[in-house]
């Protein structure tokens, strides 16, 4: 969907809320599904560019995530995924291929660099698959892969991820930022399971904060007061179209699946895995560097950055103490539930986890 297009169905969407939010309630649950998933595929269908965030998180990032993930050996996501599948194709036994795949791959750019730089170390002893429903950005993932010219490598697989098993093992399952759209996390997570290699790793970048992407009311205690702080321009909301004077909740799994287990991904997580490596992050400043508010903030304004520098401070210490958890995390996971897990100081994934019922 066209932006301006959001922005109207945003503004359009926003009184119909409650009366959505019932008829959700009453409508049998093959219905509410299949309205959810229609809503995921027009969002999704013209979006080429699916990350972008906007300046003030790249300041973020660069300040302060890039040195966390340097402690573990990496400095972005795409080092943290090309580690272990190097690993899986220089281990494979000679004249065998490794197999990875890719779940909600959407326009699979992440899937085509890594497939672009294991061959270009040489490395060709392997096919990536990519599974994703929205034939549009299916199609665009191919398209890539052959300019690229790494279509051979590369298998495009249109599928439901509800109805997914596969068809044989792979030595990586990767699930970047799509668990928190998947419905049946419970099913999902044992098709990963059944699906992995006795060495296979599950590798996943994901939000585990509450549903829809809500604030627990520790957090939100917190982010009002900080609110009051800001002055009227900081309060505009680029999703919806309008400024909020007072911080407002979106539940934004209400239209589509955006959220909609979040705070479920990480227990059941800890249930079906062992975690290999676990990094948690992330709370506060998640609503003053997103798209929603983050244009708002320049980096090249001294104001801008003590103020992101001062909520992450506040973000860090409170989610070390344990008085709010992290809305973020990056793992890797095998089936084995007894393995070693690498984590950053004290913030295991039981640690981790909120509990929703206080």
């Amino acid at each position: 969907m066209h932006p301006a297009a959001q922005l109207i169905f945003r503004r359009l969407y926003l009184p119909a809320a409650p009366l959505i939010r019932r008829l959700y309630r009453i409508l049998p649950r093959p219905v509410t599904a299949w309205l959810r998933l229609l809503a995921e595929r027009l969002r999704f269908a013209d979006t080429a560019v699916v990350h972008d965030l906007p300046p003030i998180a790249h300041y973020w990032s660069n300040r302060y995530l890039v040195p966390l993930l340097q402690s573990f050996g990496f400095s972005n996501l795409e080092q943290f995924f090309l580690i272990y599948l190097r690993k899986a194709c220089t281990c494979a036994p000679a004249g065998s291929n490794c197999r990875f795949i890719s779940l909600g791959a959407g326009n699979c750019d992440l899937e085509v660099r890594l497939t672009a730089r294991l061959i270009s170390e040489g490395l060709s002893n392997f096919q990536f698959d990519c599974l994703e429903l929205n034939e549009k950005m299916l199609a665009r993932g191919q398209a890539s892969a052959q300019a690229e010219g790494v279509g051979d490598e590369m298998e495009f697989i249109r599928a439901d991820i509800g109805e997914w098993r596969s068809d044989g093992v792979y030595d990586a399952v990767l699930v970047n930022q799509f668990l928190h759209h998947v419905a049946d996390l419970e099913g999902l997570f044992a098709a990963i399971k059944s699906s992995l290699a006795p060495n296979g790793r599950f590798l996943t970048s994901d939000i585990i904060g509450r549903n829809g992407h809500m604030r627990w009311p520790e957090a939100l205690e917190q982010i009002e007061a900080l609110w009051e702080e800001l002055a009227e321009s900081y309060k505009y909301n680029h999703l919806h179209g309008r400024t909020y004077r007072k911080f407002k909740q979106w539940d934004c799994s209400l239209a589509s699946s955006e959220g909609i287990r979040a705070q479920d991904i990480l227990p059941l997580l800890i249930e079906h895995f062992g975690f290999e490596v676990f990094i948690g992050f992330g709370n506060l400043i998640d609503v003053f560097i997103e798209r929603t508010y983050g244009p708002n903030f320049d980096p090249d304004r001294d104001w801008d950055r003590a103020f992101i520098d001062r909520v992450q401070a506040m973000d860090q210490a409170a989610i070390e103490t344990g008085a709010i958890k992290p809305t973020h995390m990056i793992a890797a996971l095998t089936p084995d539930l007894n393995v070693p897990t690498e984590v950053y100081r004290h913030l295991t994934p039981n640690f981790c986890v909120r509990d929703p019922t206080l």
